[in-house]
């Protein structure tokens, strides 16, 4: 029976309702070998990590992963019912919704597929990479002791591509219908809070935008094309007119057009945490249209065009569903989604994405999503133990580092799952302490294998 320290049981304890009992001793092993484990993700990495290297009923712990019965999407319930009761007790909930590409190679992996790498990839290059598209769901909230904003991830699910479908004679499902089925569920598990997404031009889509607008409680923030077609409201329609109701009013100028206007009222504002920057000055210019393309329903925004009086980036524009929002509010709601970015390329090197080898269907579809839940489940474990003590955060002569980083964080949780083993203290020197062998064999294992 594995015992874990009394801080870290609150938050892992909260999950053992979804797994049957024997399933849960050995989903707790997994989830604690992951944290612990340097490198590779694998089953066998996290067996030797944790001691169990002679266990010969091994294949126990790859059935919780390709055959065990326990459903993801009422561990992603759970743990965003954590985060929100310990970062965000109140007041609208702030989401990030993006995409991101697993490098996975392999025959038997069905759901693999070919994609545009968008890491290795340019506006004049095009790479190619082979792996599985994963769509996240991350809740972005500001961390006290990193004192920035950290995108925890709480949902994530499998994007198979358009050639999966077809071979198996079903509707292809996009990016955007994966995100509205998100959305929606999000929406039933919260239903009394105020949702607010951002996501990049790839959700800029009129059918989605409508959809989030006639929710409840729900707005969406993205990206605009400066040649967008906007339109004013629909004329009020007068009584015995006939004809069917029009959709929209009269054309407006694009923003490419308001870009360009002399005429056009610009307003100074300074928006604070601008990709990386304490505040950044701009000039906003900001109205409310009706968004409209020919066989779509029309969506009513609010759209932001922004320029750069330093002209260092190329003007841009935003826009929301939620037409009471302030310029300030969607620019600096809309900033926060880099935090994703960051999100993803800790999650590769502090918690092993692409270093799994499951090639079953449910395996893969469950490994990755539980690697990135990992990472909000060590950021709650972090946010325990800082209630009794100060993040230590690692420096040197020669690098100075103020706040922690995710680095700092796991570190922590770390060093007090290794502290949890009972070292004893000598009588004589209480500066040494006494290292059962065996946890000494398991540290010095870890450590001349950590490449």
């Amino acid at each position: 029976m594995l015992t874990l320290p009394l801080e870290l049981t609150s938050v892992i304890v909260a999950f053992a309702p979804l797994f049957s009992k024997s399933v849960w001793e050995h989903a707790q092993v997994l989830l604690v070998g992951a944290i612990l484990a340097p490198g590779k993700r694998t089953v066998t990495s996290v067996l030797r990590v944790m001691g169990k290297s002679d266990d010969e009923h091994f294949q126990s712990y790859h059935r919780v992963l390709n055959r065990a019965v326990w459903s993801s999407l009422a561990a992603s319930r759970r743990l965003l019912g954590l985060l929100v009761s310990v970062f965000v007790p109140e007041g609208p909930l702030l989401f990030g919704i993006d995409d991101t590409i697993e490098r996975r190679r392999g025959e038997k992996i069905t759901t693999r597929g070919i994609y545009r790498d968008p890491v290795r990839s340019s506006h004049s290059h095009f790479v190619k990479a082979s792996g599985l598209r994963w769509l996240s769901m991350m809740l972005l909230v500001r961390v006290p002791w990193a004192e920035r904003v950290w995108a925890l991830p709480c949902l994530t699910c499998l994007c198979p591509s358009e050639r999966y479908y077809k071979e198996r004679g079903r509707a292809h499902q996009k990016l955007t219908d994966r995100a509205w089925q998100m959305i929606r569920l999000v929406g039933r598990w919260l239903p009394e809070r105020e949702l607010i997404f951002v996501a990049d031009s790839s959700f800029a889509v009129i059918s989605l935008l409508r959809k989030i607008s006639d929710m409840k409680r729900a707005s969406l923030i993205t990206r605009l094309r400066l040649d967008a077609a906007l339109y004013d409201r629909a004329p009020q329609r007068q009584p015995k007119q006939r004809g069917r109701p029009r959709l929209k009013g009269a054309r407006r100028p694009t923003l490419q057009q308001v870009l360009k206007d002399s005429q056009t009222k610009w307003t100074h504002l300074k928006v604070a945490g601008w990709y990386g920057e304490a505040e950044r000055m701009i000039e906003v210019c900001s109205e409310t249209a009706v968004w409209y393309h020919t066989g779509l329903p029309p969506v009513a925004i609010k759209w932001v065009l922004i320029r750069d009086p330093l002209e260092k980036f190329n003007p841009q524009a935003l826009l929301c569903t939620d037409l009471s929002s302030t310029p300030q509010q969607i620019i600096e709601r809309f900033v926060q989604r880099w935090q994703m970015e960051v999100t993803f390329e800790e999650a590769r090197a502090h918690l092993g994405v692409e270093t799994q080898r499951q090639w079953s269907d449910k395996a893969v579809a469950r490994t990755t999503p539980a690697l990135f839940a990992l990472y909000s489940v060590v950021t709650l474990m972090a946010e325990r133990l800082i209630n009794t003590k100060v993040c230590p955060v690692r420096t040197a002569a020669w690098y100075k580092k103020e706040v922690a980083t995710y680095s700092d964080t796991i570190a922590m949780v770390r060093r007090h799952l290794w502290s949890s083993y009972h070292f004893s203290m000598s009588g004589s020197r209480p500066d040494v302490i006494k290292v059962p062998r065996t946890l000494l064999e398991r540290l010095t294992d870890t450590l001349c294998y950590a490449a």
